[in-house]
């Protein structure tokens, strides 16, 4: 078994153990490239079924066309599909003027925990990775959040041997990481290897492309000739610059996922 045999053995492990011990799933899907490879494990755990809804936390200042292809792959994929905006907050004005890190409170935390009381959800399958982020480092591969969907990134339960805690008071939910331990360069070698199809944002146009997606306003592109899979493995084998260097909100507080990611943020 090669790294990449071993890395989706571990994470269909891993959605087949949330499967079997939590209750009501959801899988959240945010139309970029780890959700995605998430989406294909999913059909491989369960035999081309995806047995949970997908959500899509909708803050209306999504990239246009990331919009277009969540509903194309919905279709074409049969998938439940939940969409969930913070309306009121919407309605109210709340955009990336009133300050990023409000605004991401408003438009991605607090409409996430929305949707999760919504839907009774005791568990959200996430496709973060420890690698992407400093705040993502600290989590479990099952991470437990409050009756205030609250994280306690300083109270962590060990996880040896592959054994979770899946035993939780009500009210509480579970976030399971299955692609936790998978780095960015893994994931485009899995595409590869697997043929994946992912947004053409990710590919250069006029030597620029999007390296990671997010909101129109806070996200802005890189410096690029990749136009492959393979070519973007290969910038990725030559670079020094973070993932997330052309996320806004990352600029604006050293400590801005954390903060986020404390009060629910996925």
């Amino acid at each position: 078994m090669n790294h990449l045999q071993a890395l989706e053995a571990y994470s269909i492990f891993i959605l087949r153990e949330a499967y079997k011990k939590l209750g009501r799933l959801g899988l959240l899907w945010s139309i970029g490239k780890d959700s995605t490879v998430l989406l294909w494990l999913t059909k491989k755990a369960f035999l081309g079924h995806c047995p949970f809804p997908f959500v899509h936390v909708d803050t209306s200042y999504k990239i246009p066309e990331m919009i277009i292809h969540r509903d194309k792959v919905a279709k074409e994929m049969d998938l439940e599909l939940i969409v969930h905006q913070n309306v009121l907050a919407l309605e109210s004005g709340m955009g990336p003027d009133k300050g990023r890190l409000i605004c991401c409170k408003a438009l991605k935390t607090d409409a996430l925990n929305e949707v999760t009381k919504k839907y009774g959800f005791d568990g959200l399958i996430v496709g973060v990775r420890r690698d992407e982020e400093g705040s993502r480092s600290k989590e479990r591969i099952f991470s437990e959040r409050n009756q205030d969907d609250e994280w306690d990134y300083a109270n962590q339960p060990p996880e040896l041997w592959g054994q979770f805690k899946t035993e939780f008071p009500r009210g509480h939910h579970i976030r399971v990481h299955p692609l936790l331990q998978w780095s960015e360069i893994d994931i485009w070698r899995y595409v590869e290897n697997e043929g994946i199809e992912l947004i053409d944002l990710y590919f250069a146009k006029n030597g620029q492309r999007y390296r990671s997606l997010g909101c129109a306003p806070c996200t802005g592109k890189i410096e690029s000739q990749a136009t492959s899979v393979s070519q973007i493995i290969n910038e990725l084998e030559n670079t020094s610059v973070s993932e997330r260097a052309g996320r806004a909100q990352d600029q604006e507080d050293a400590y801005a996922m954390q903060k986020l990611r404390r009060d629910g943020y996925m």
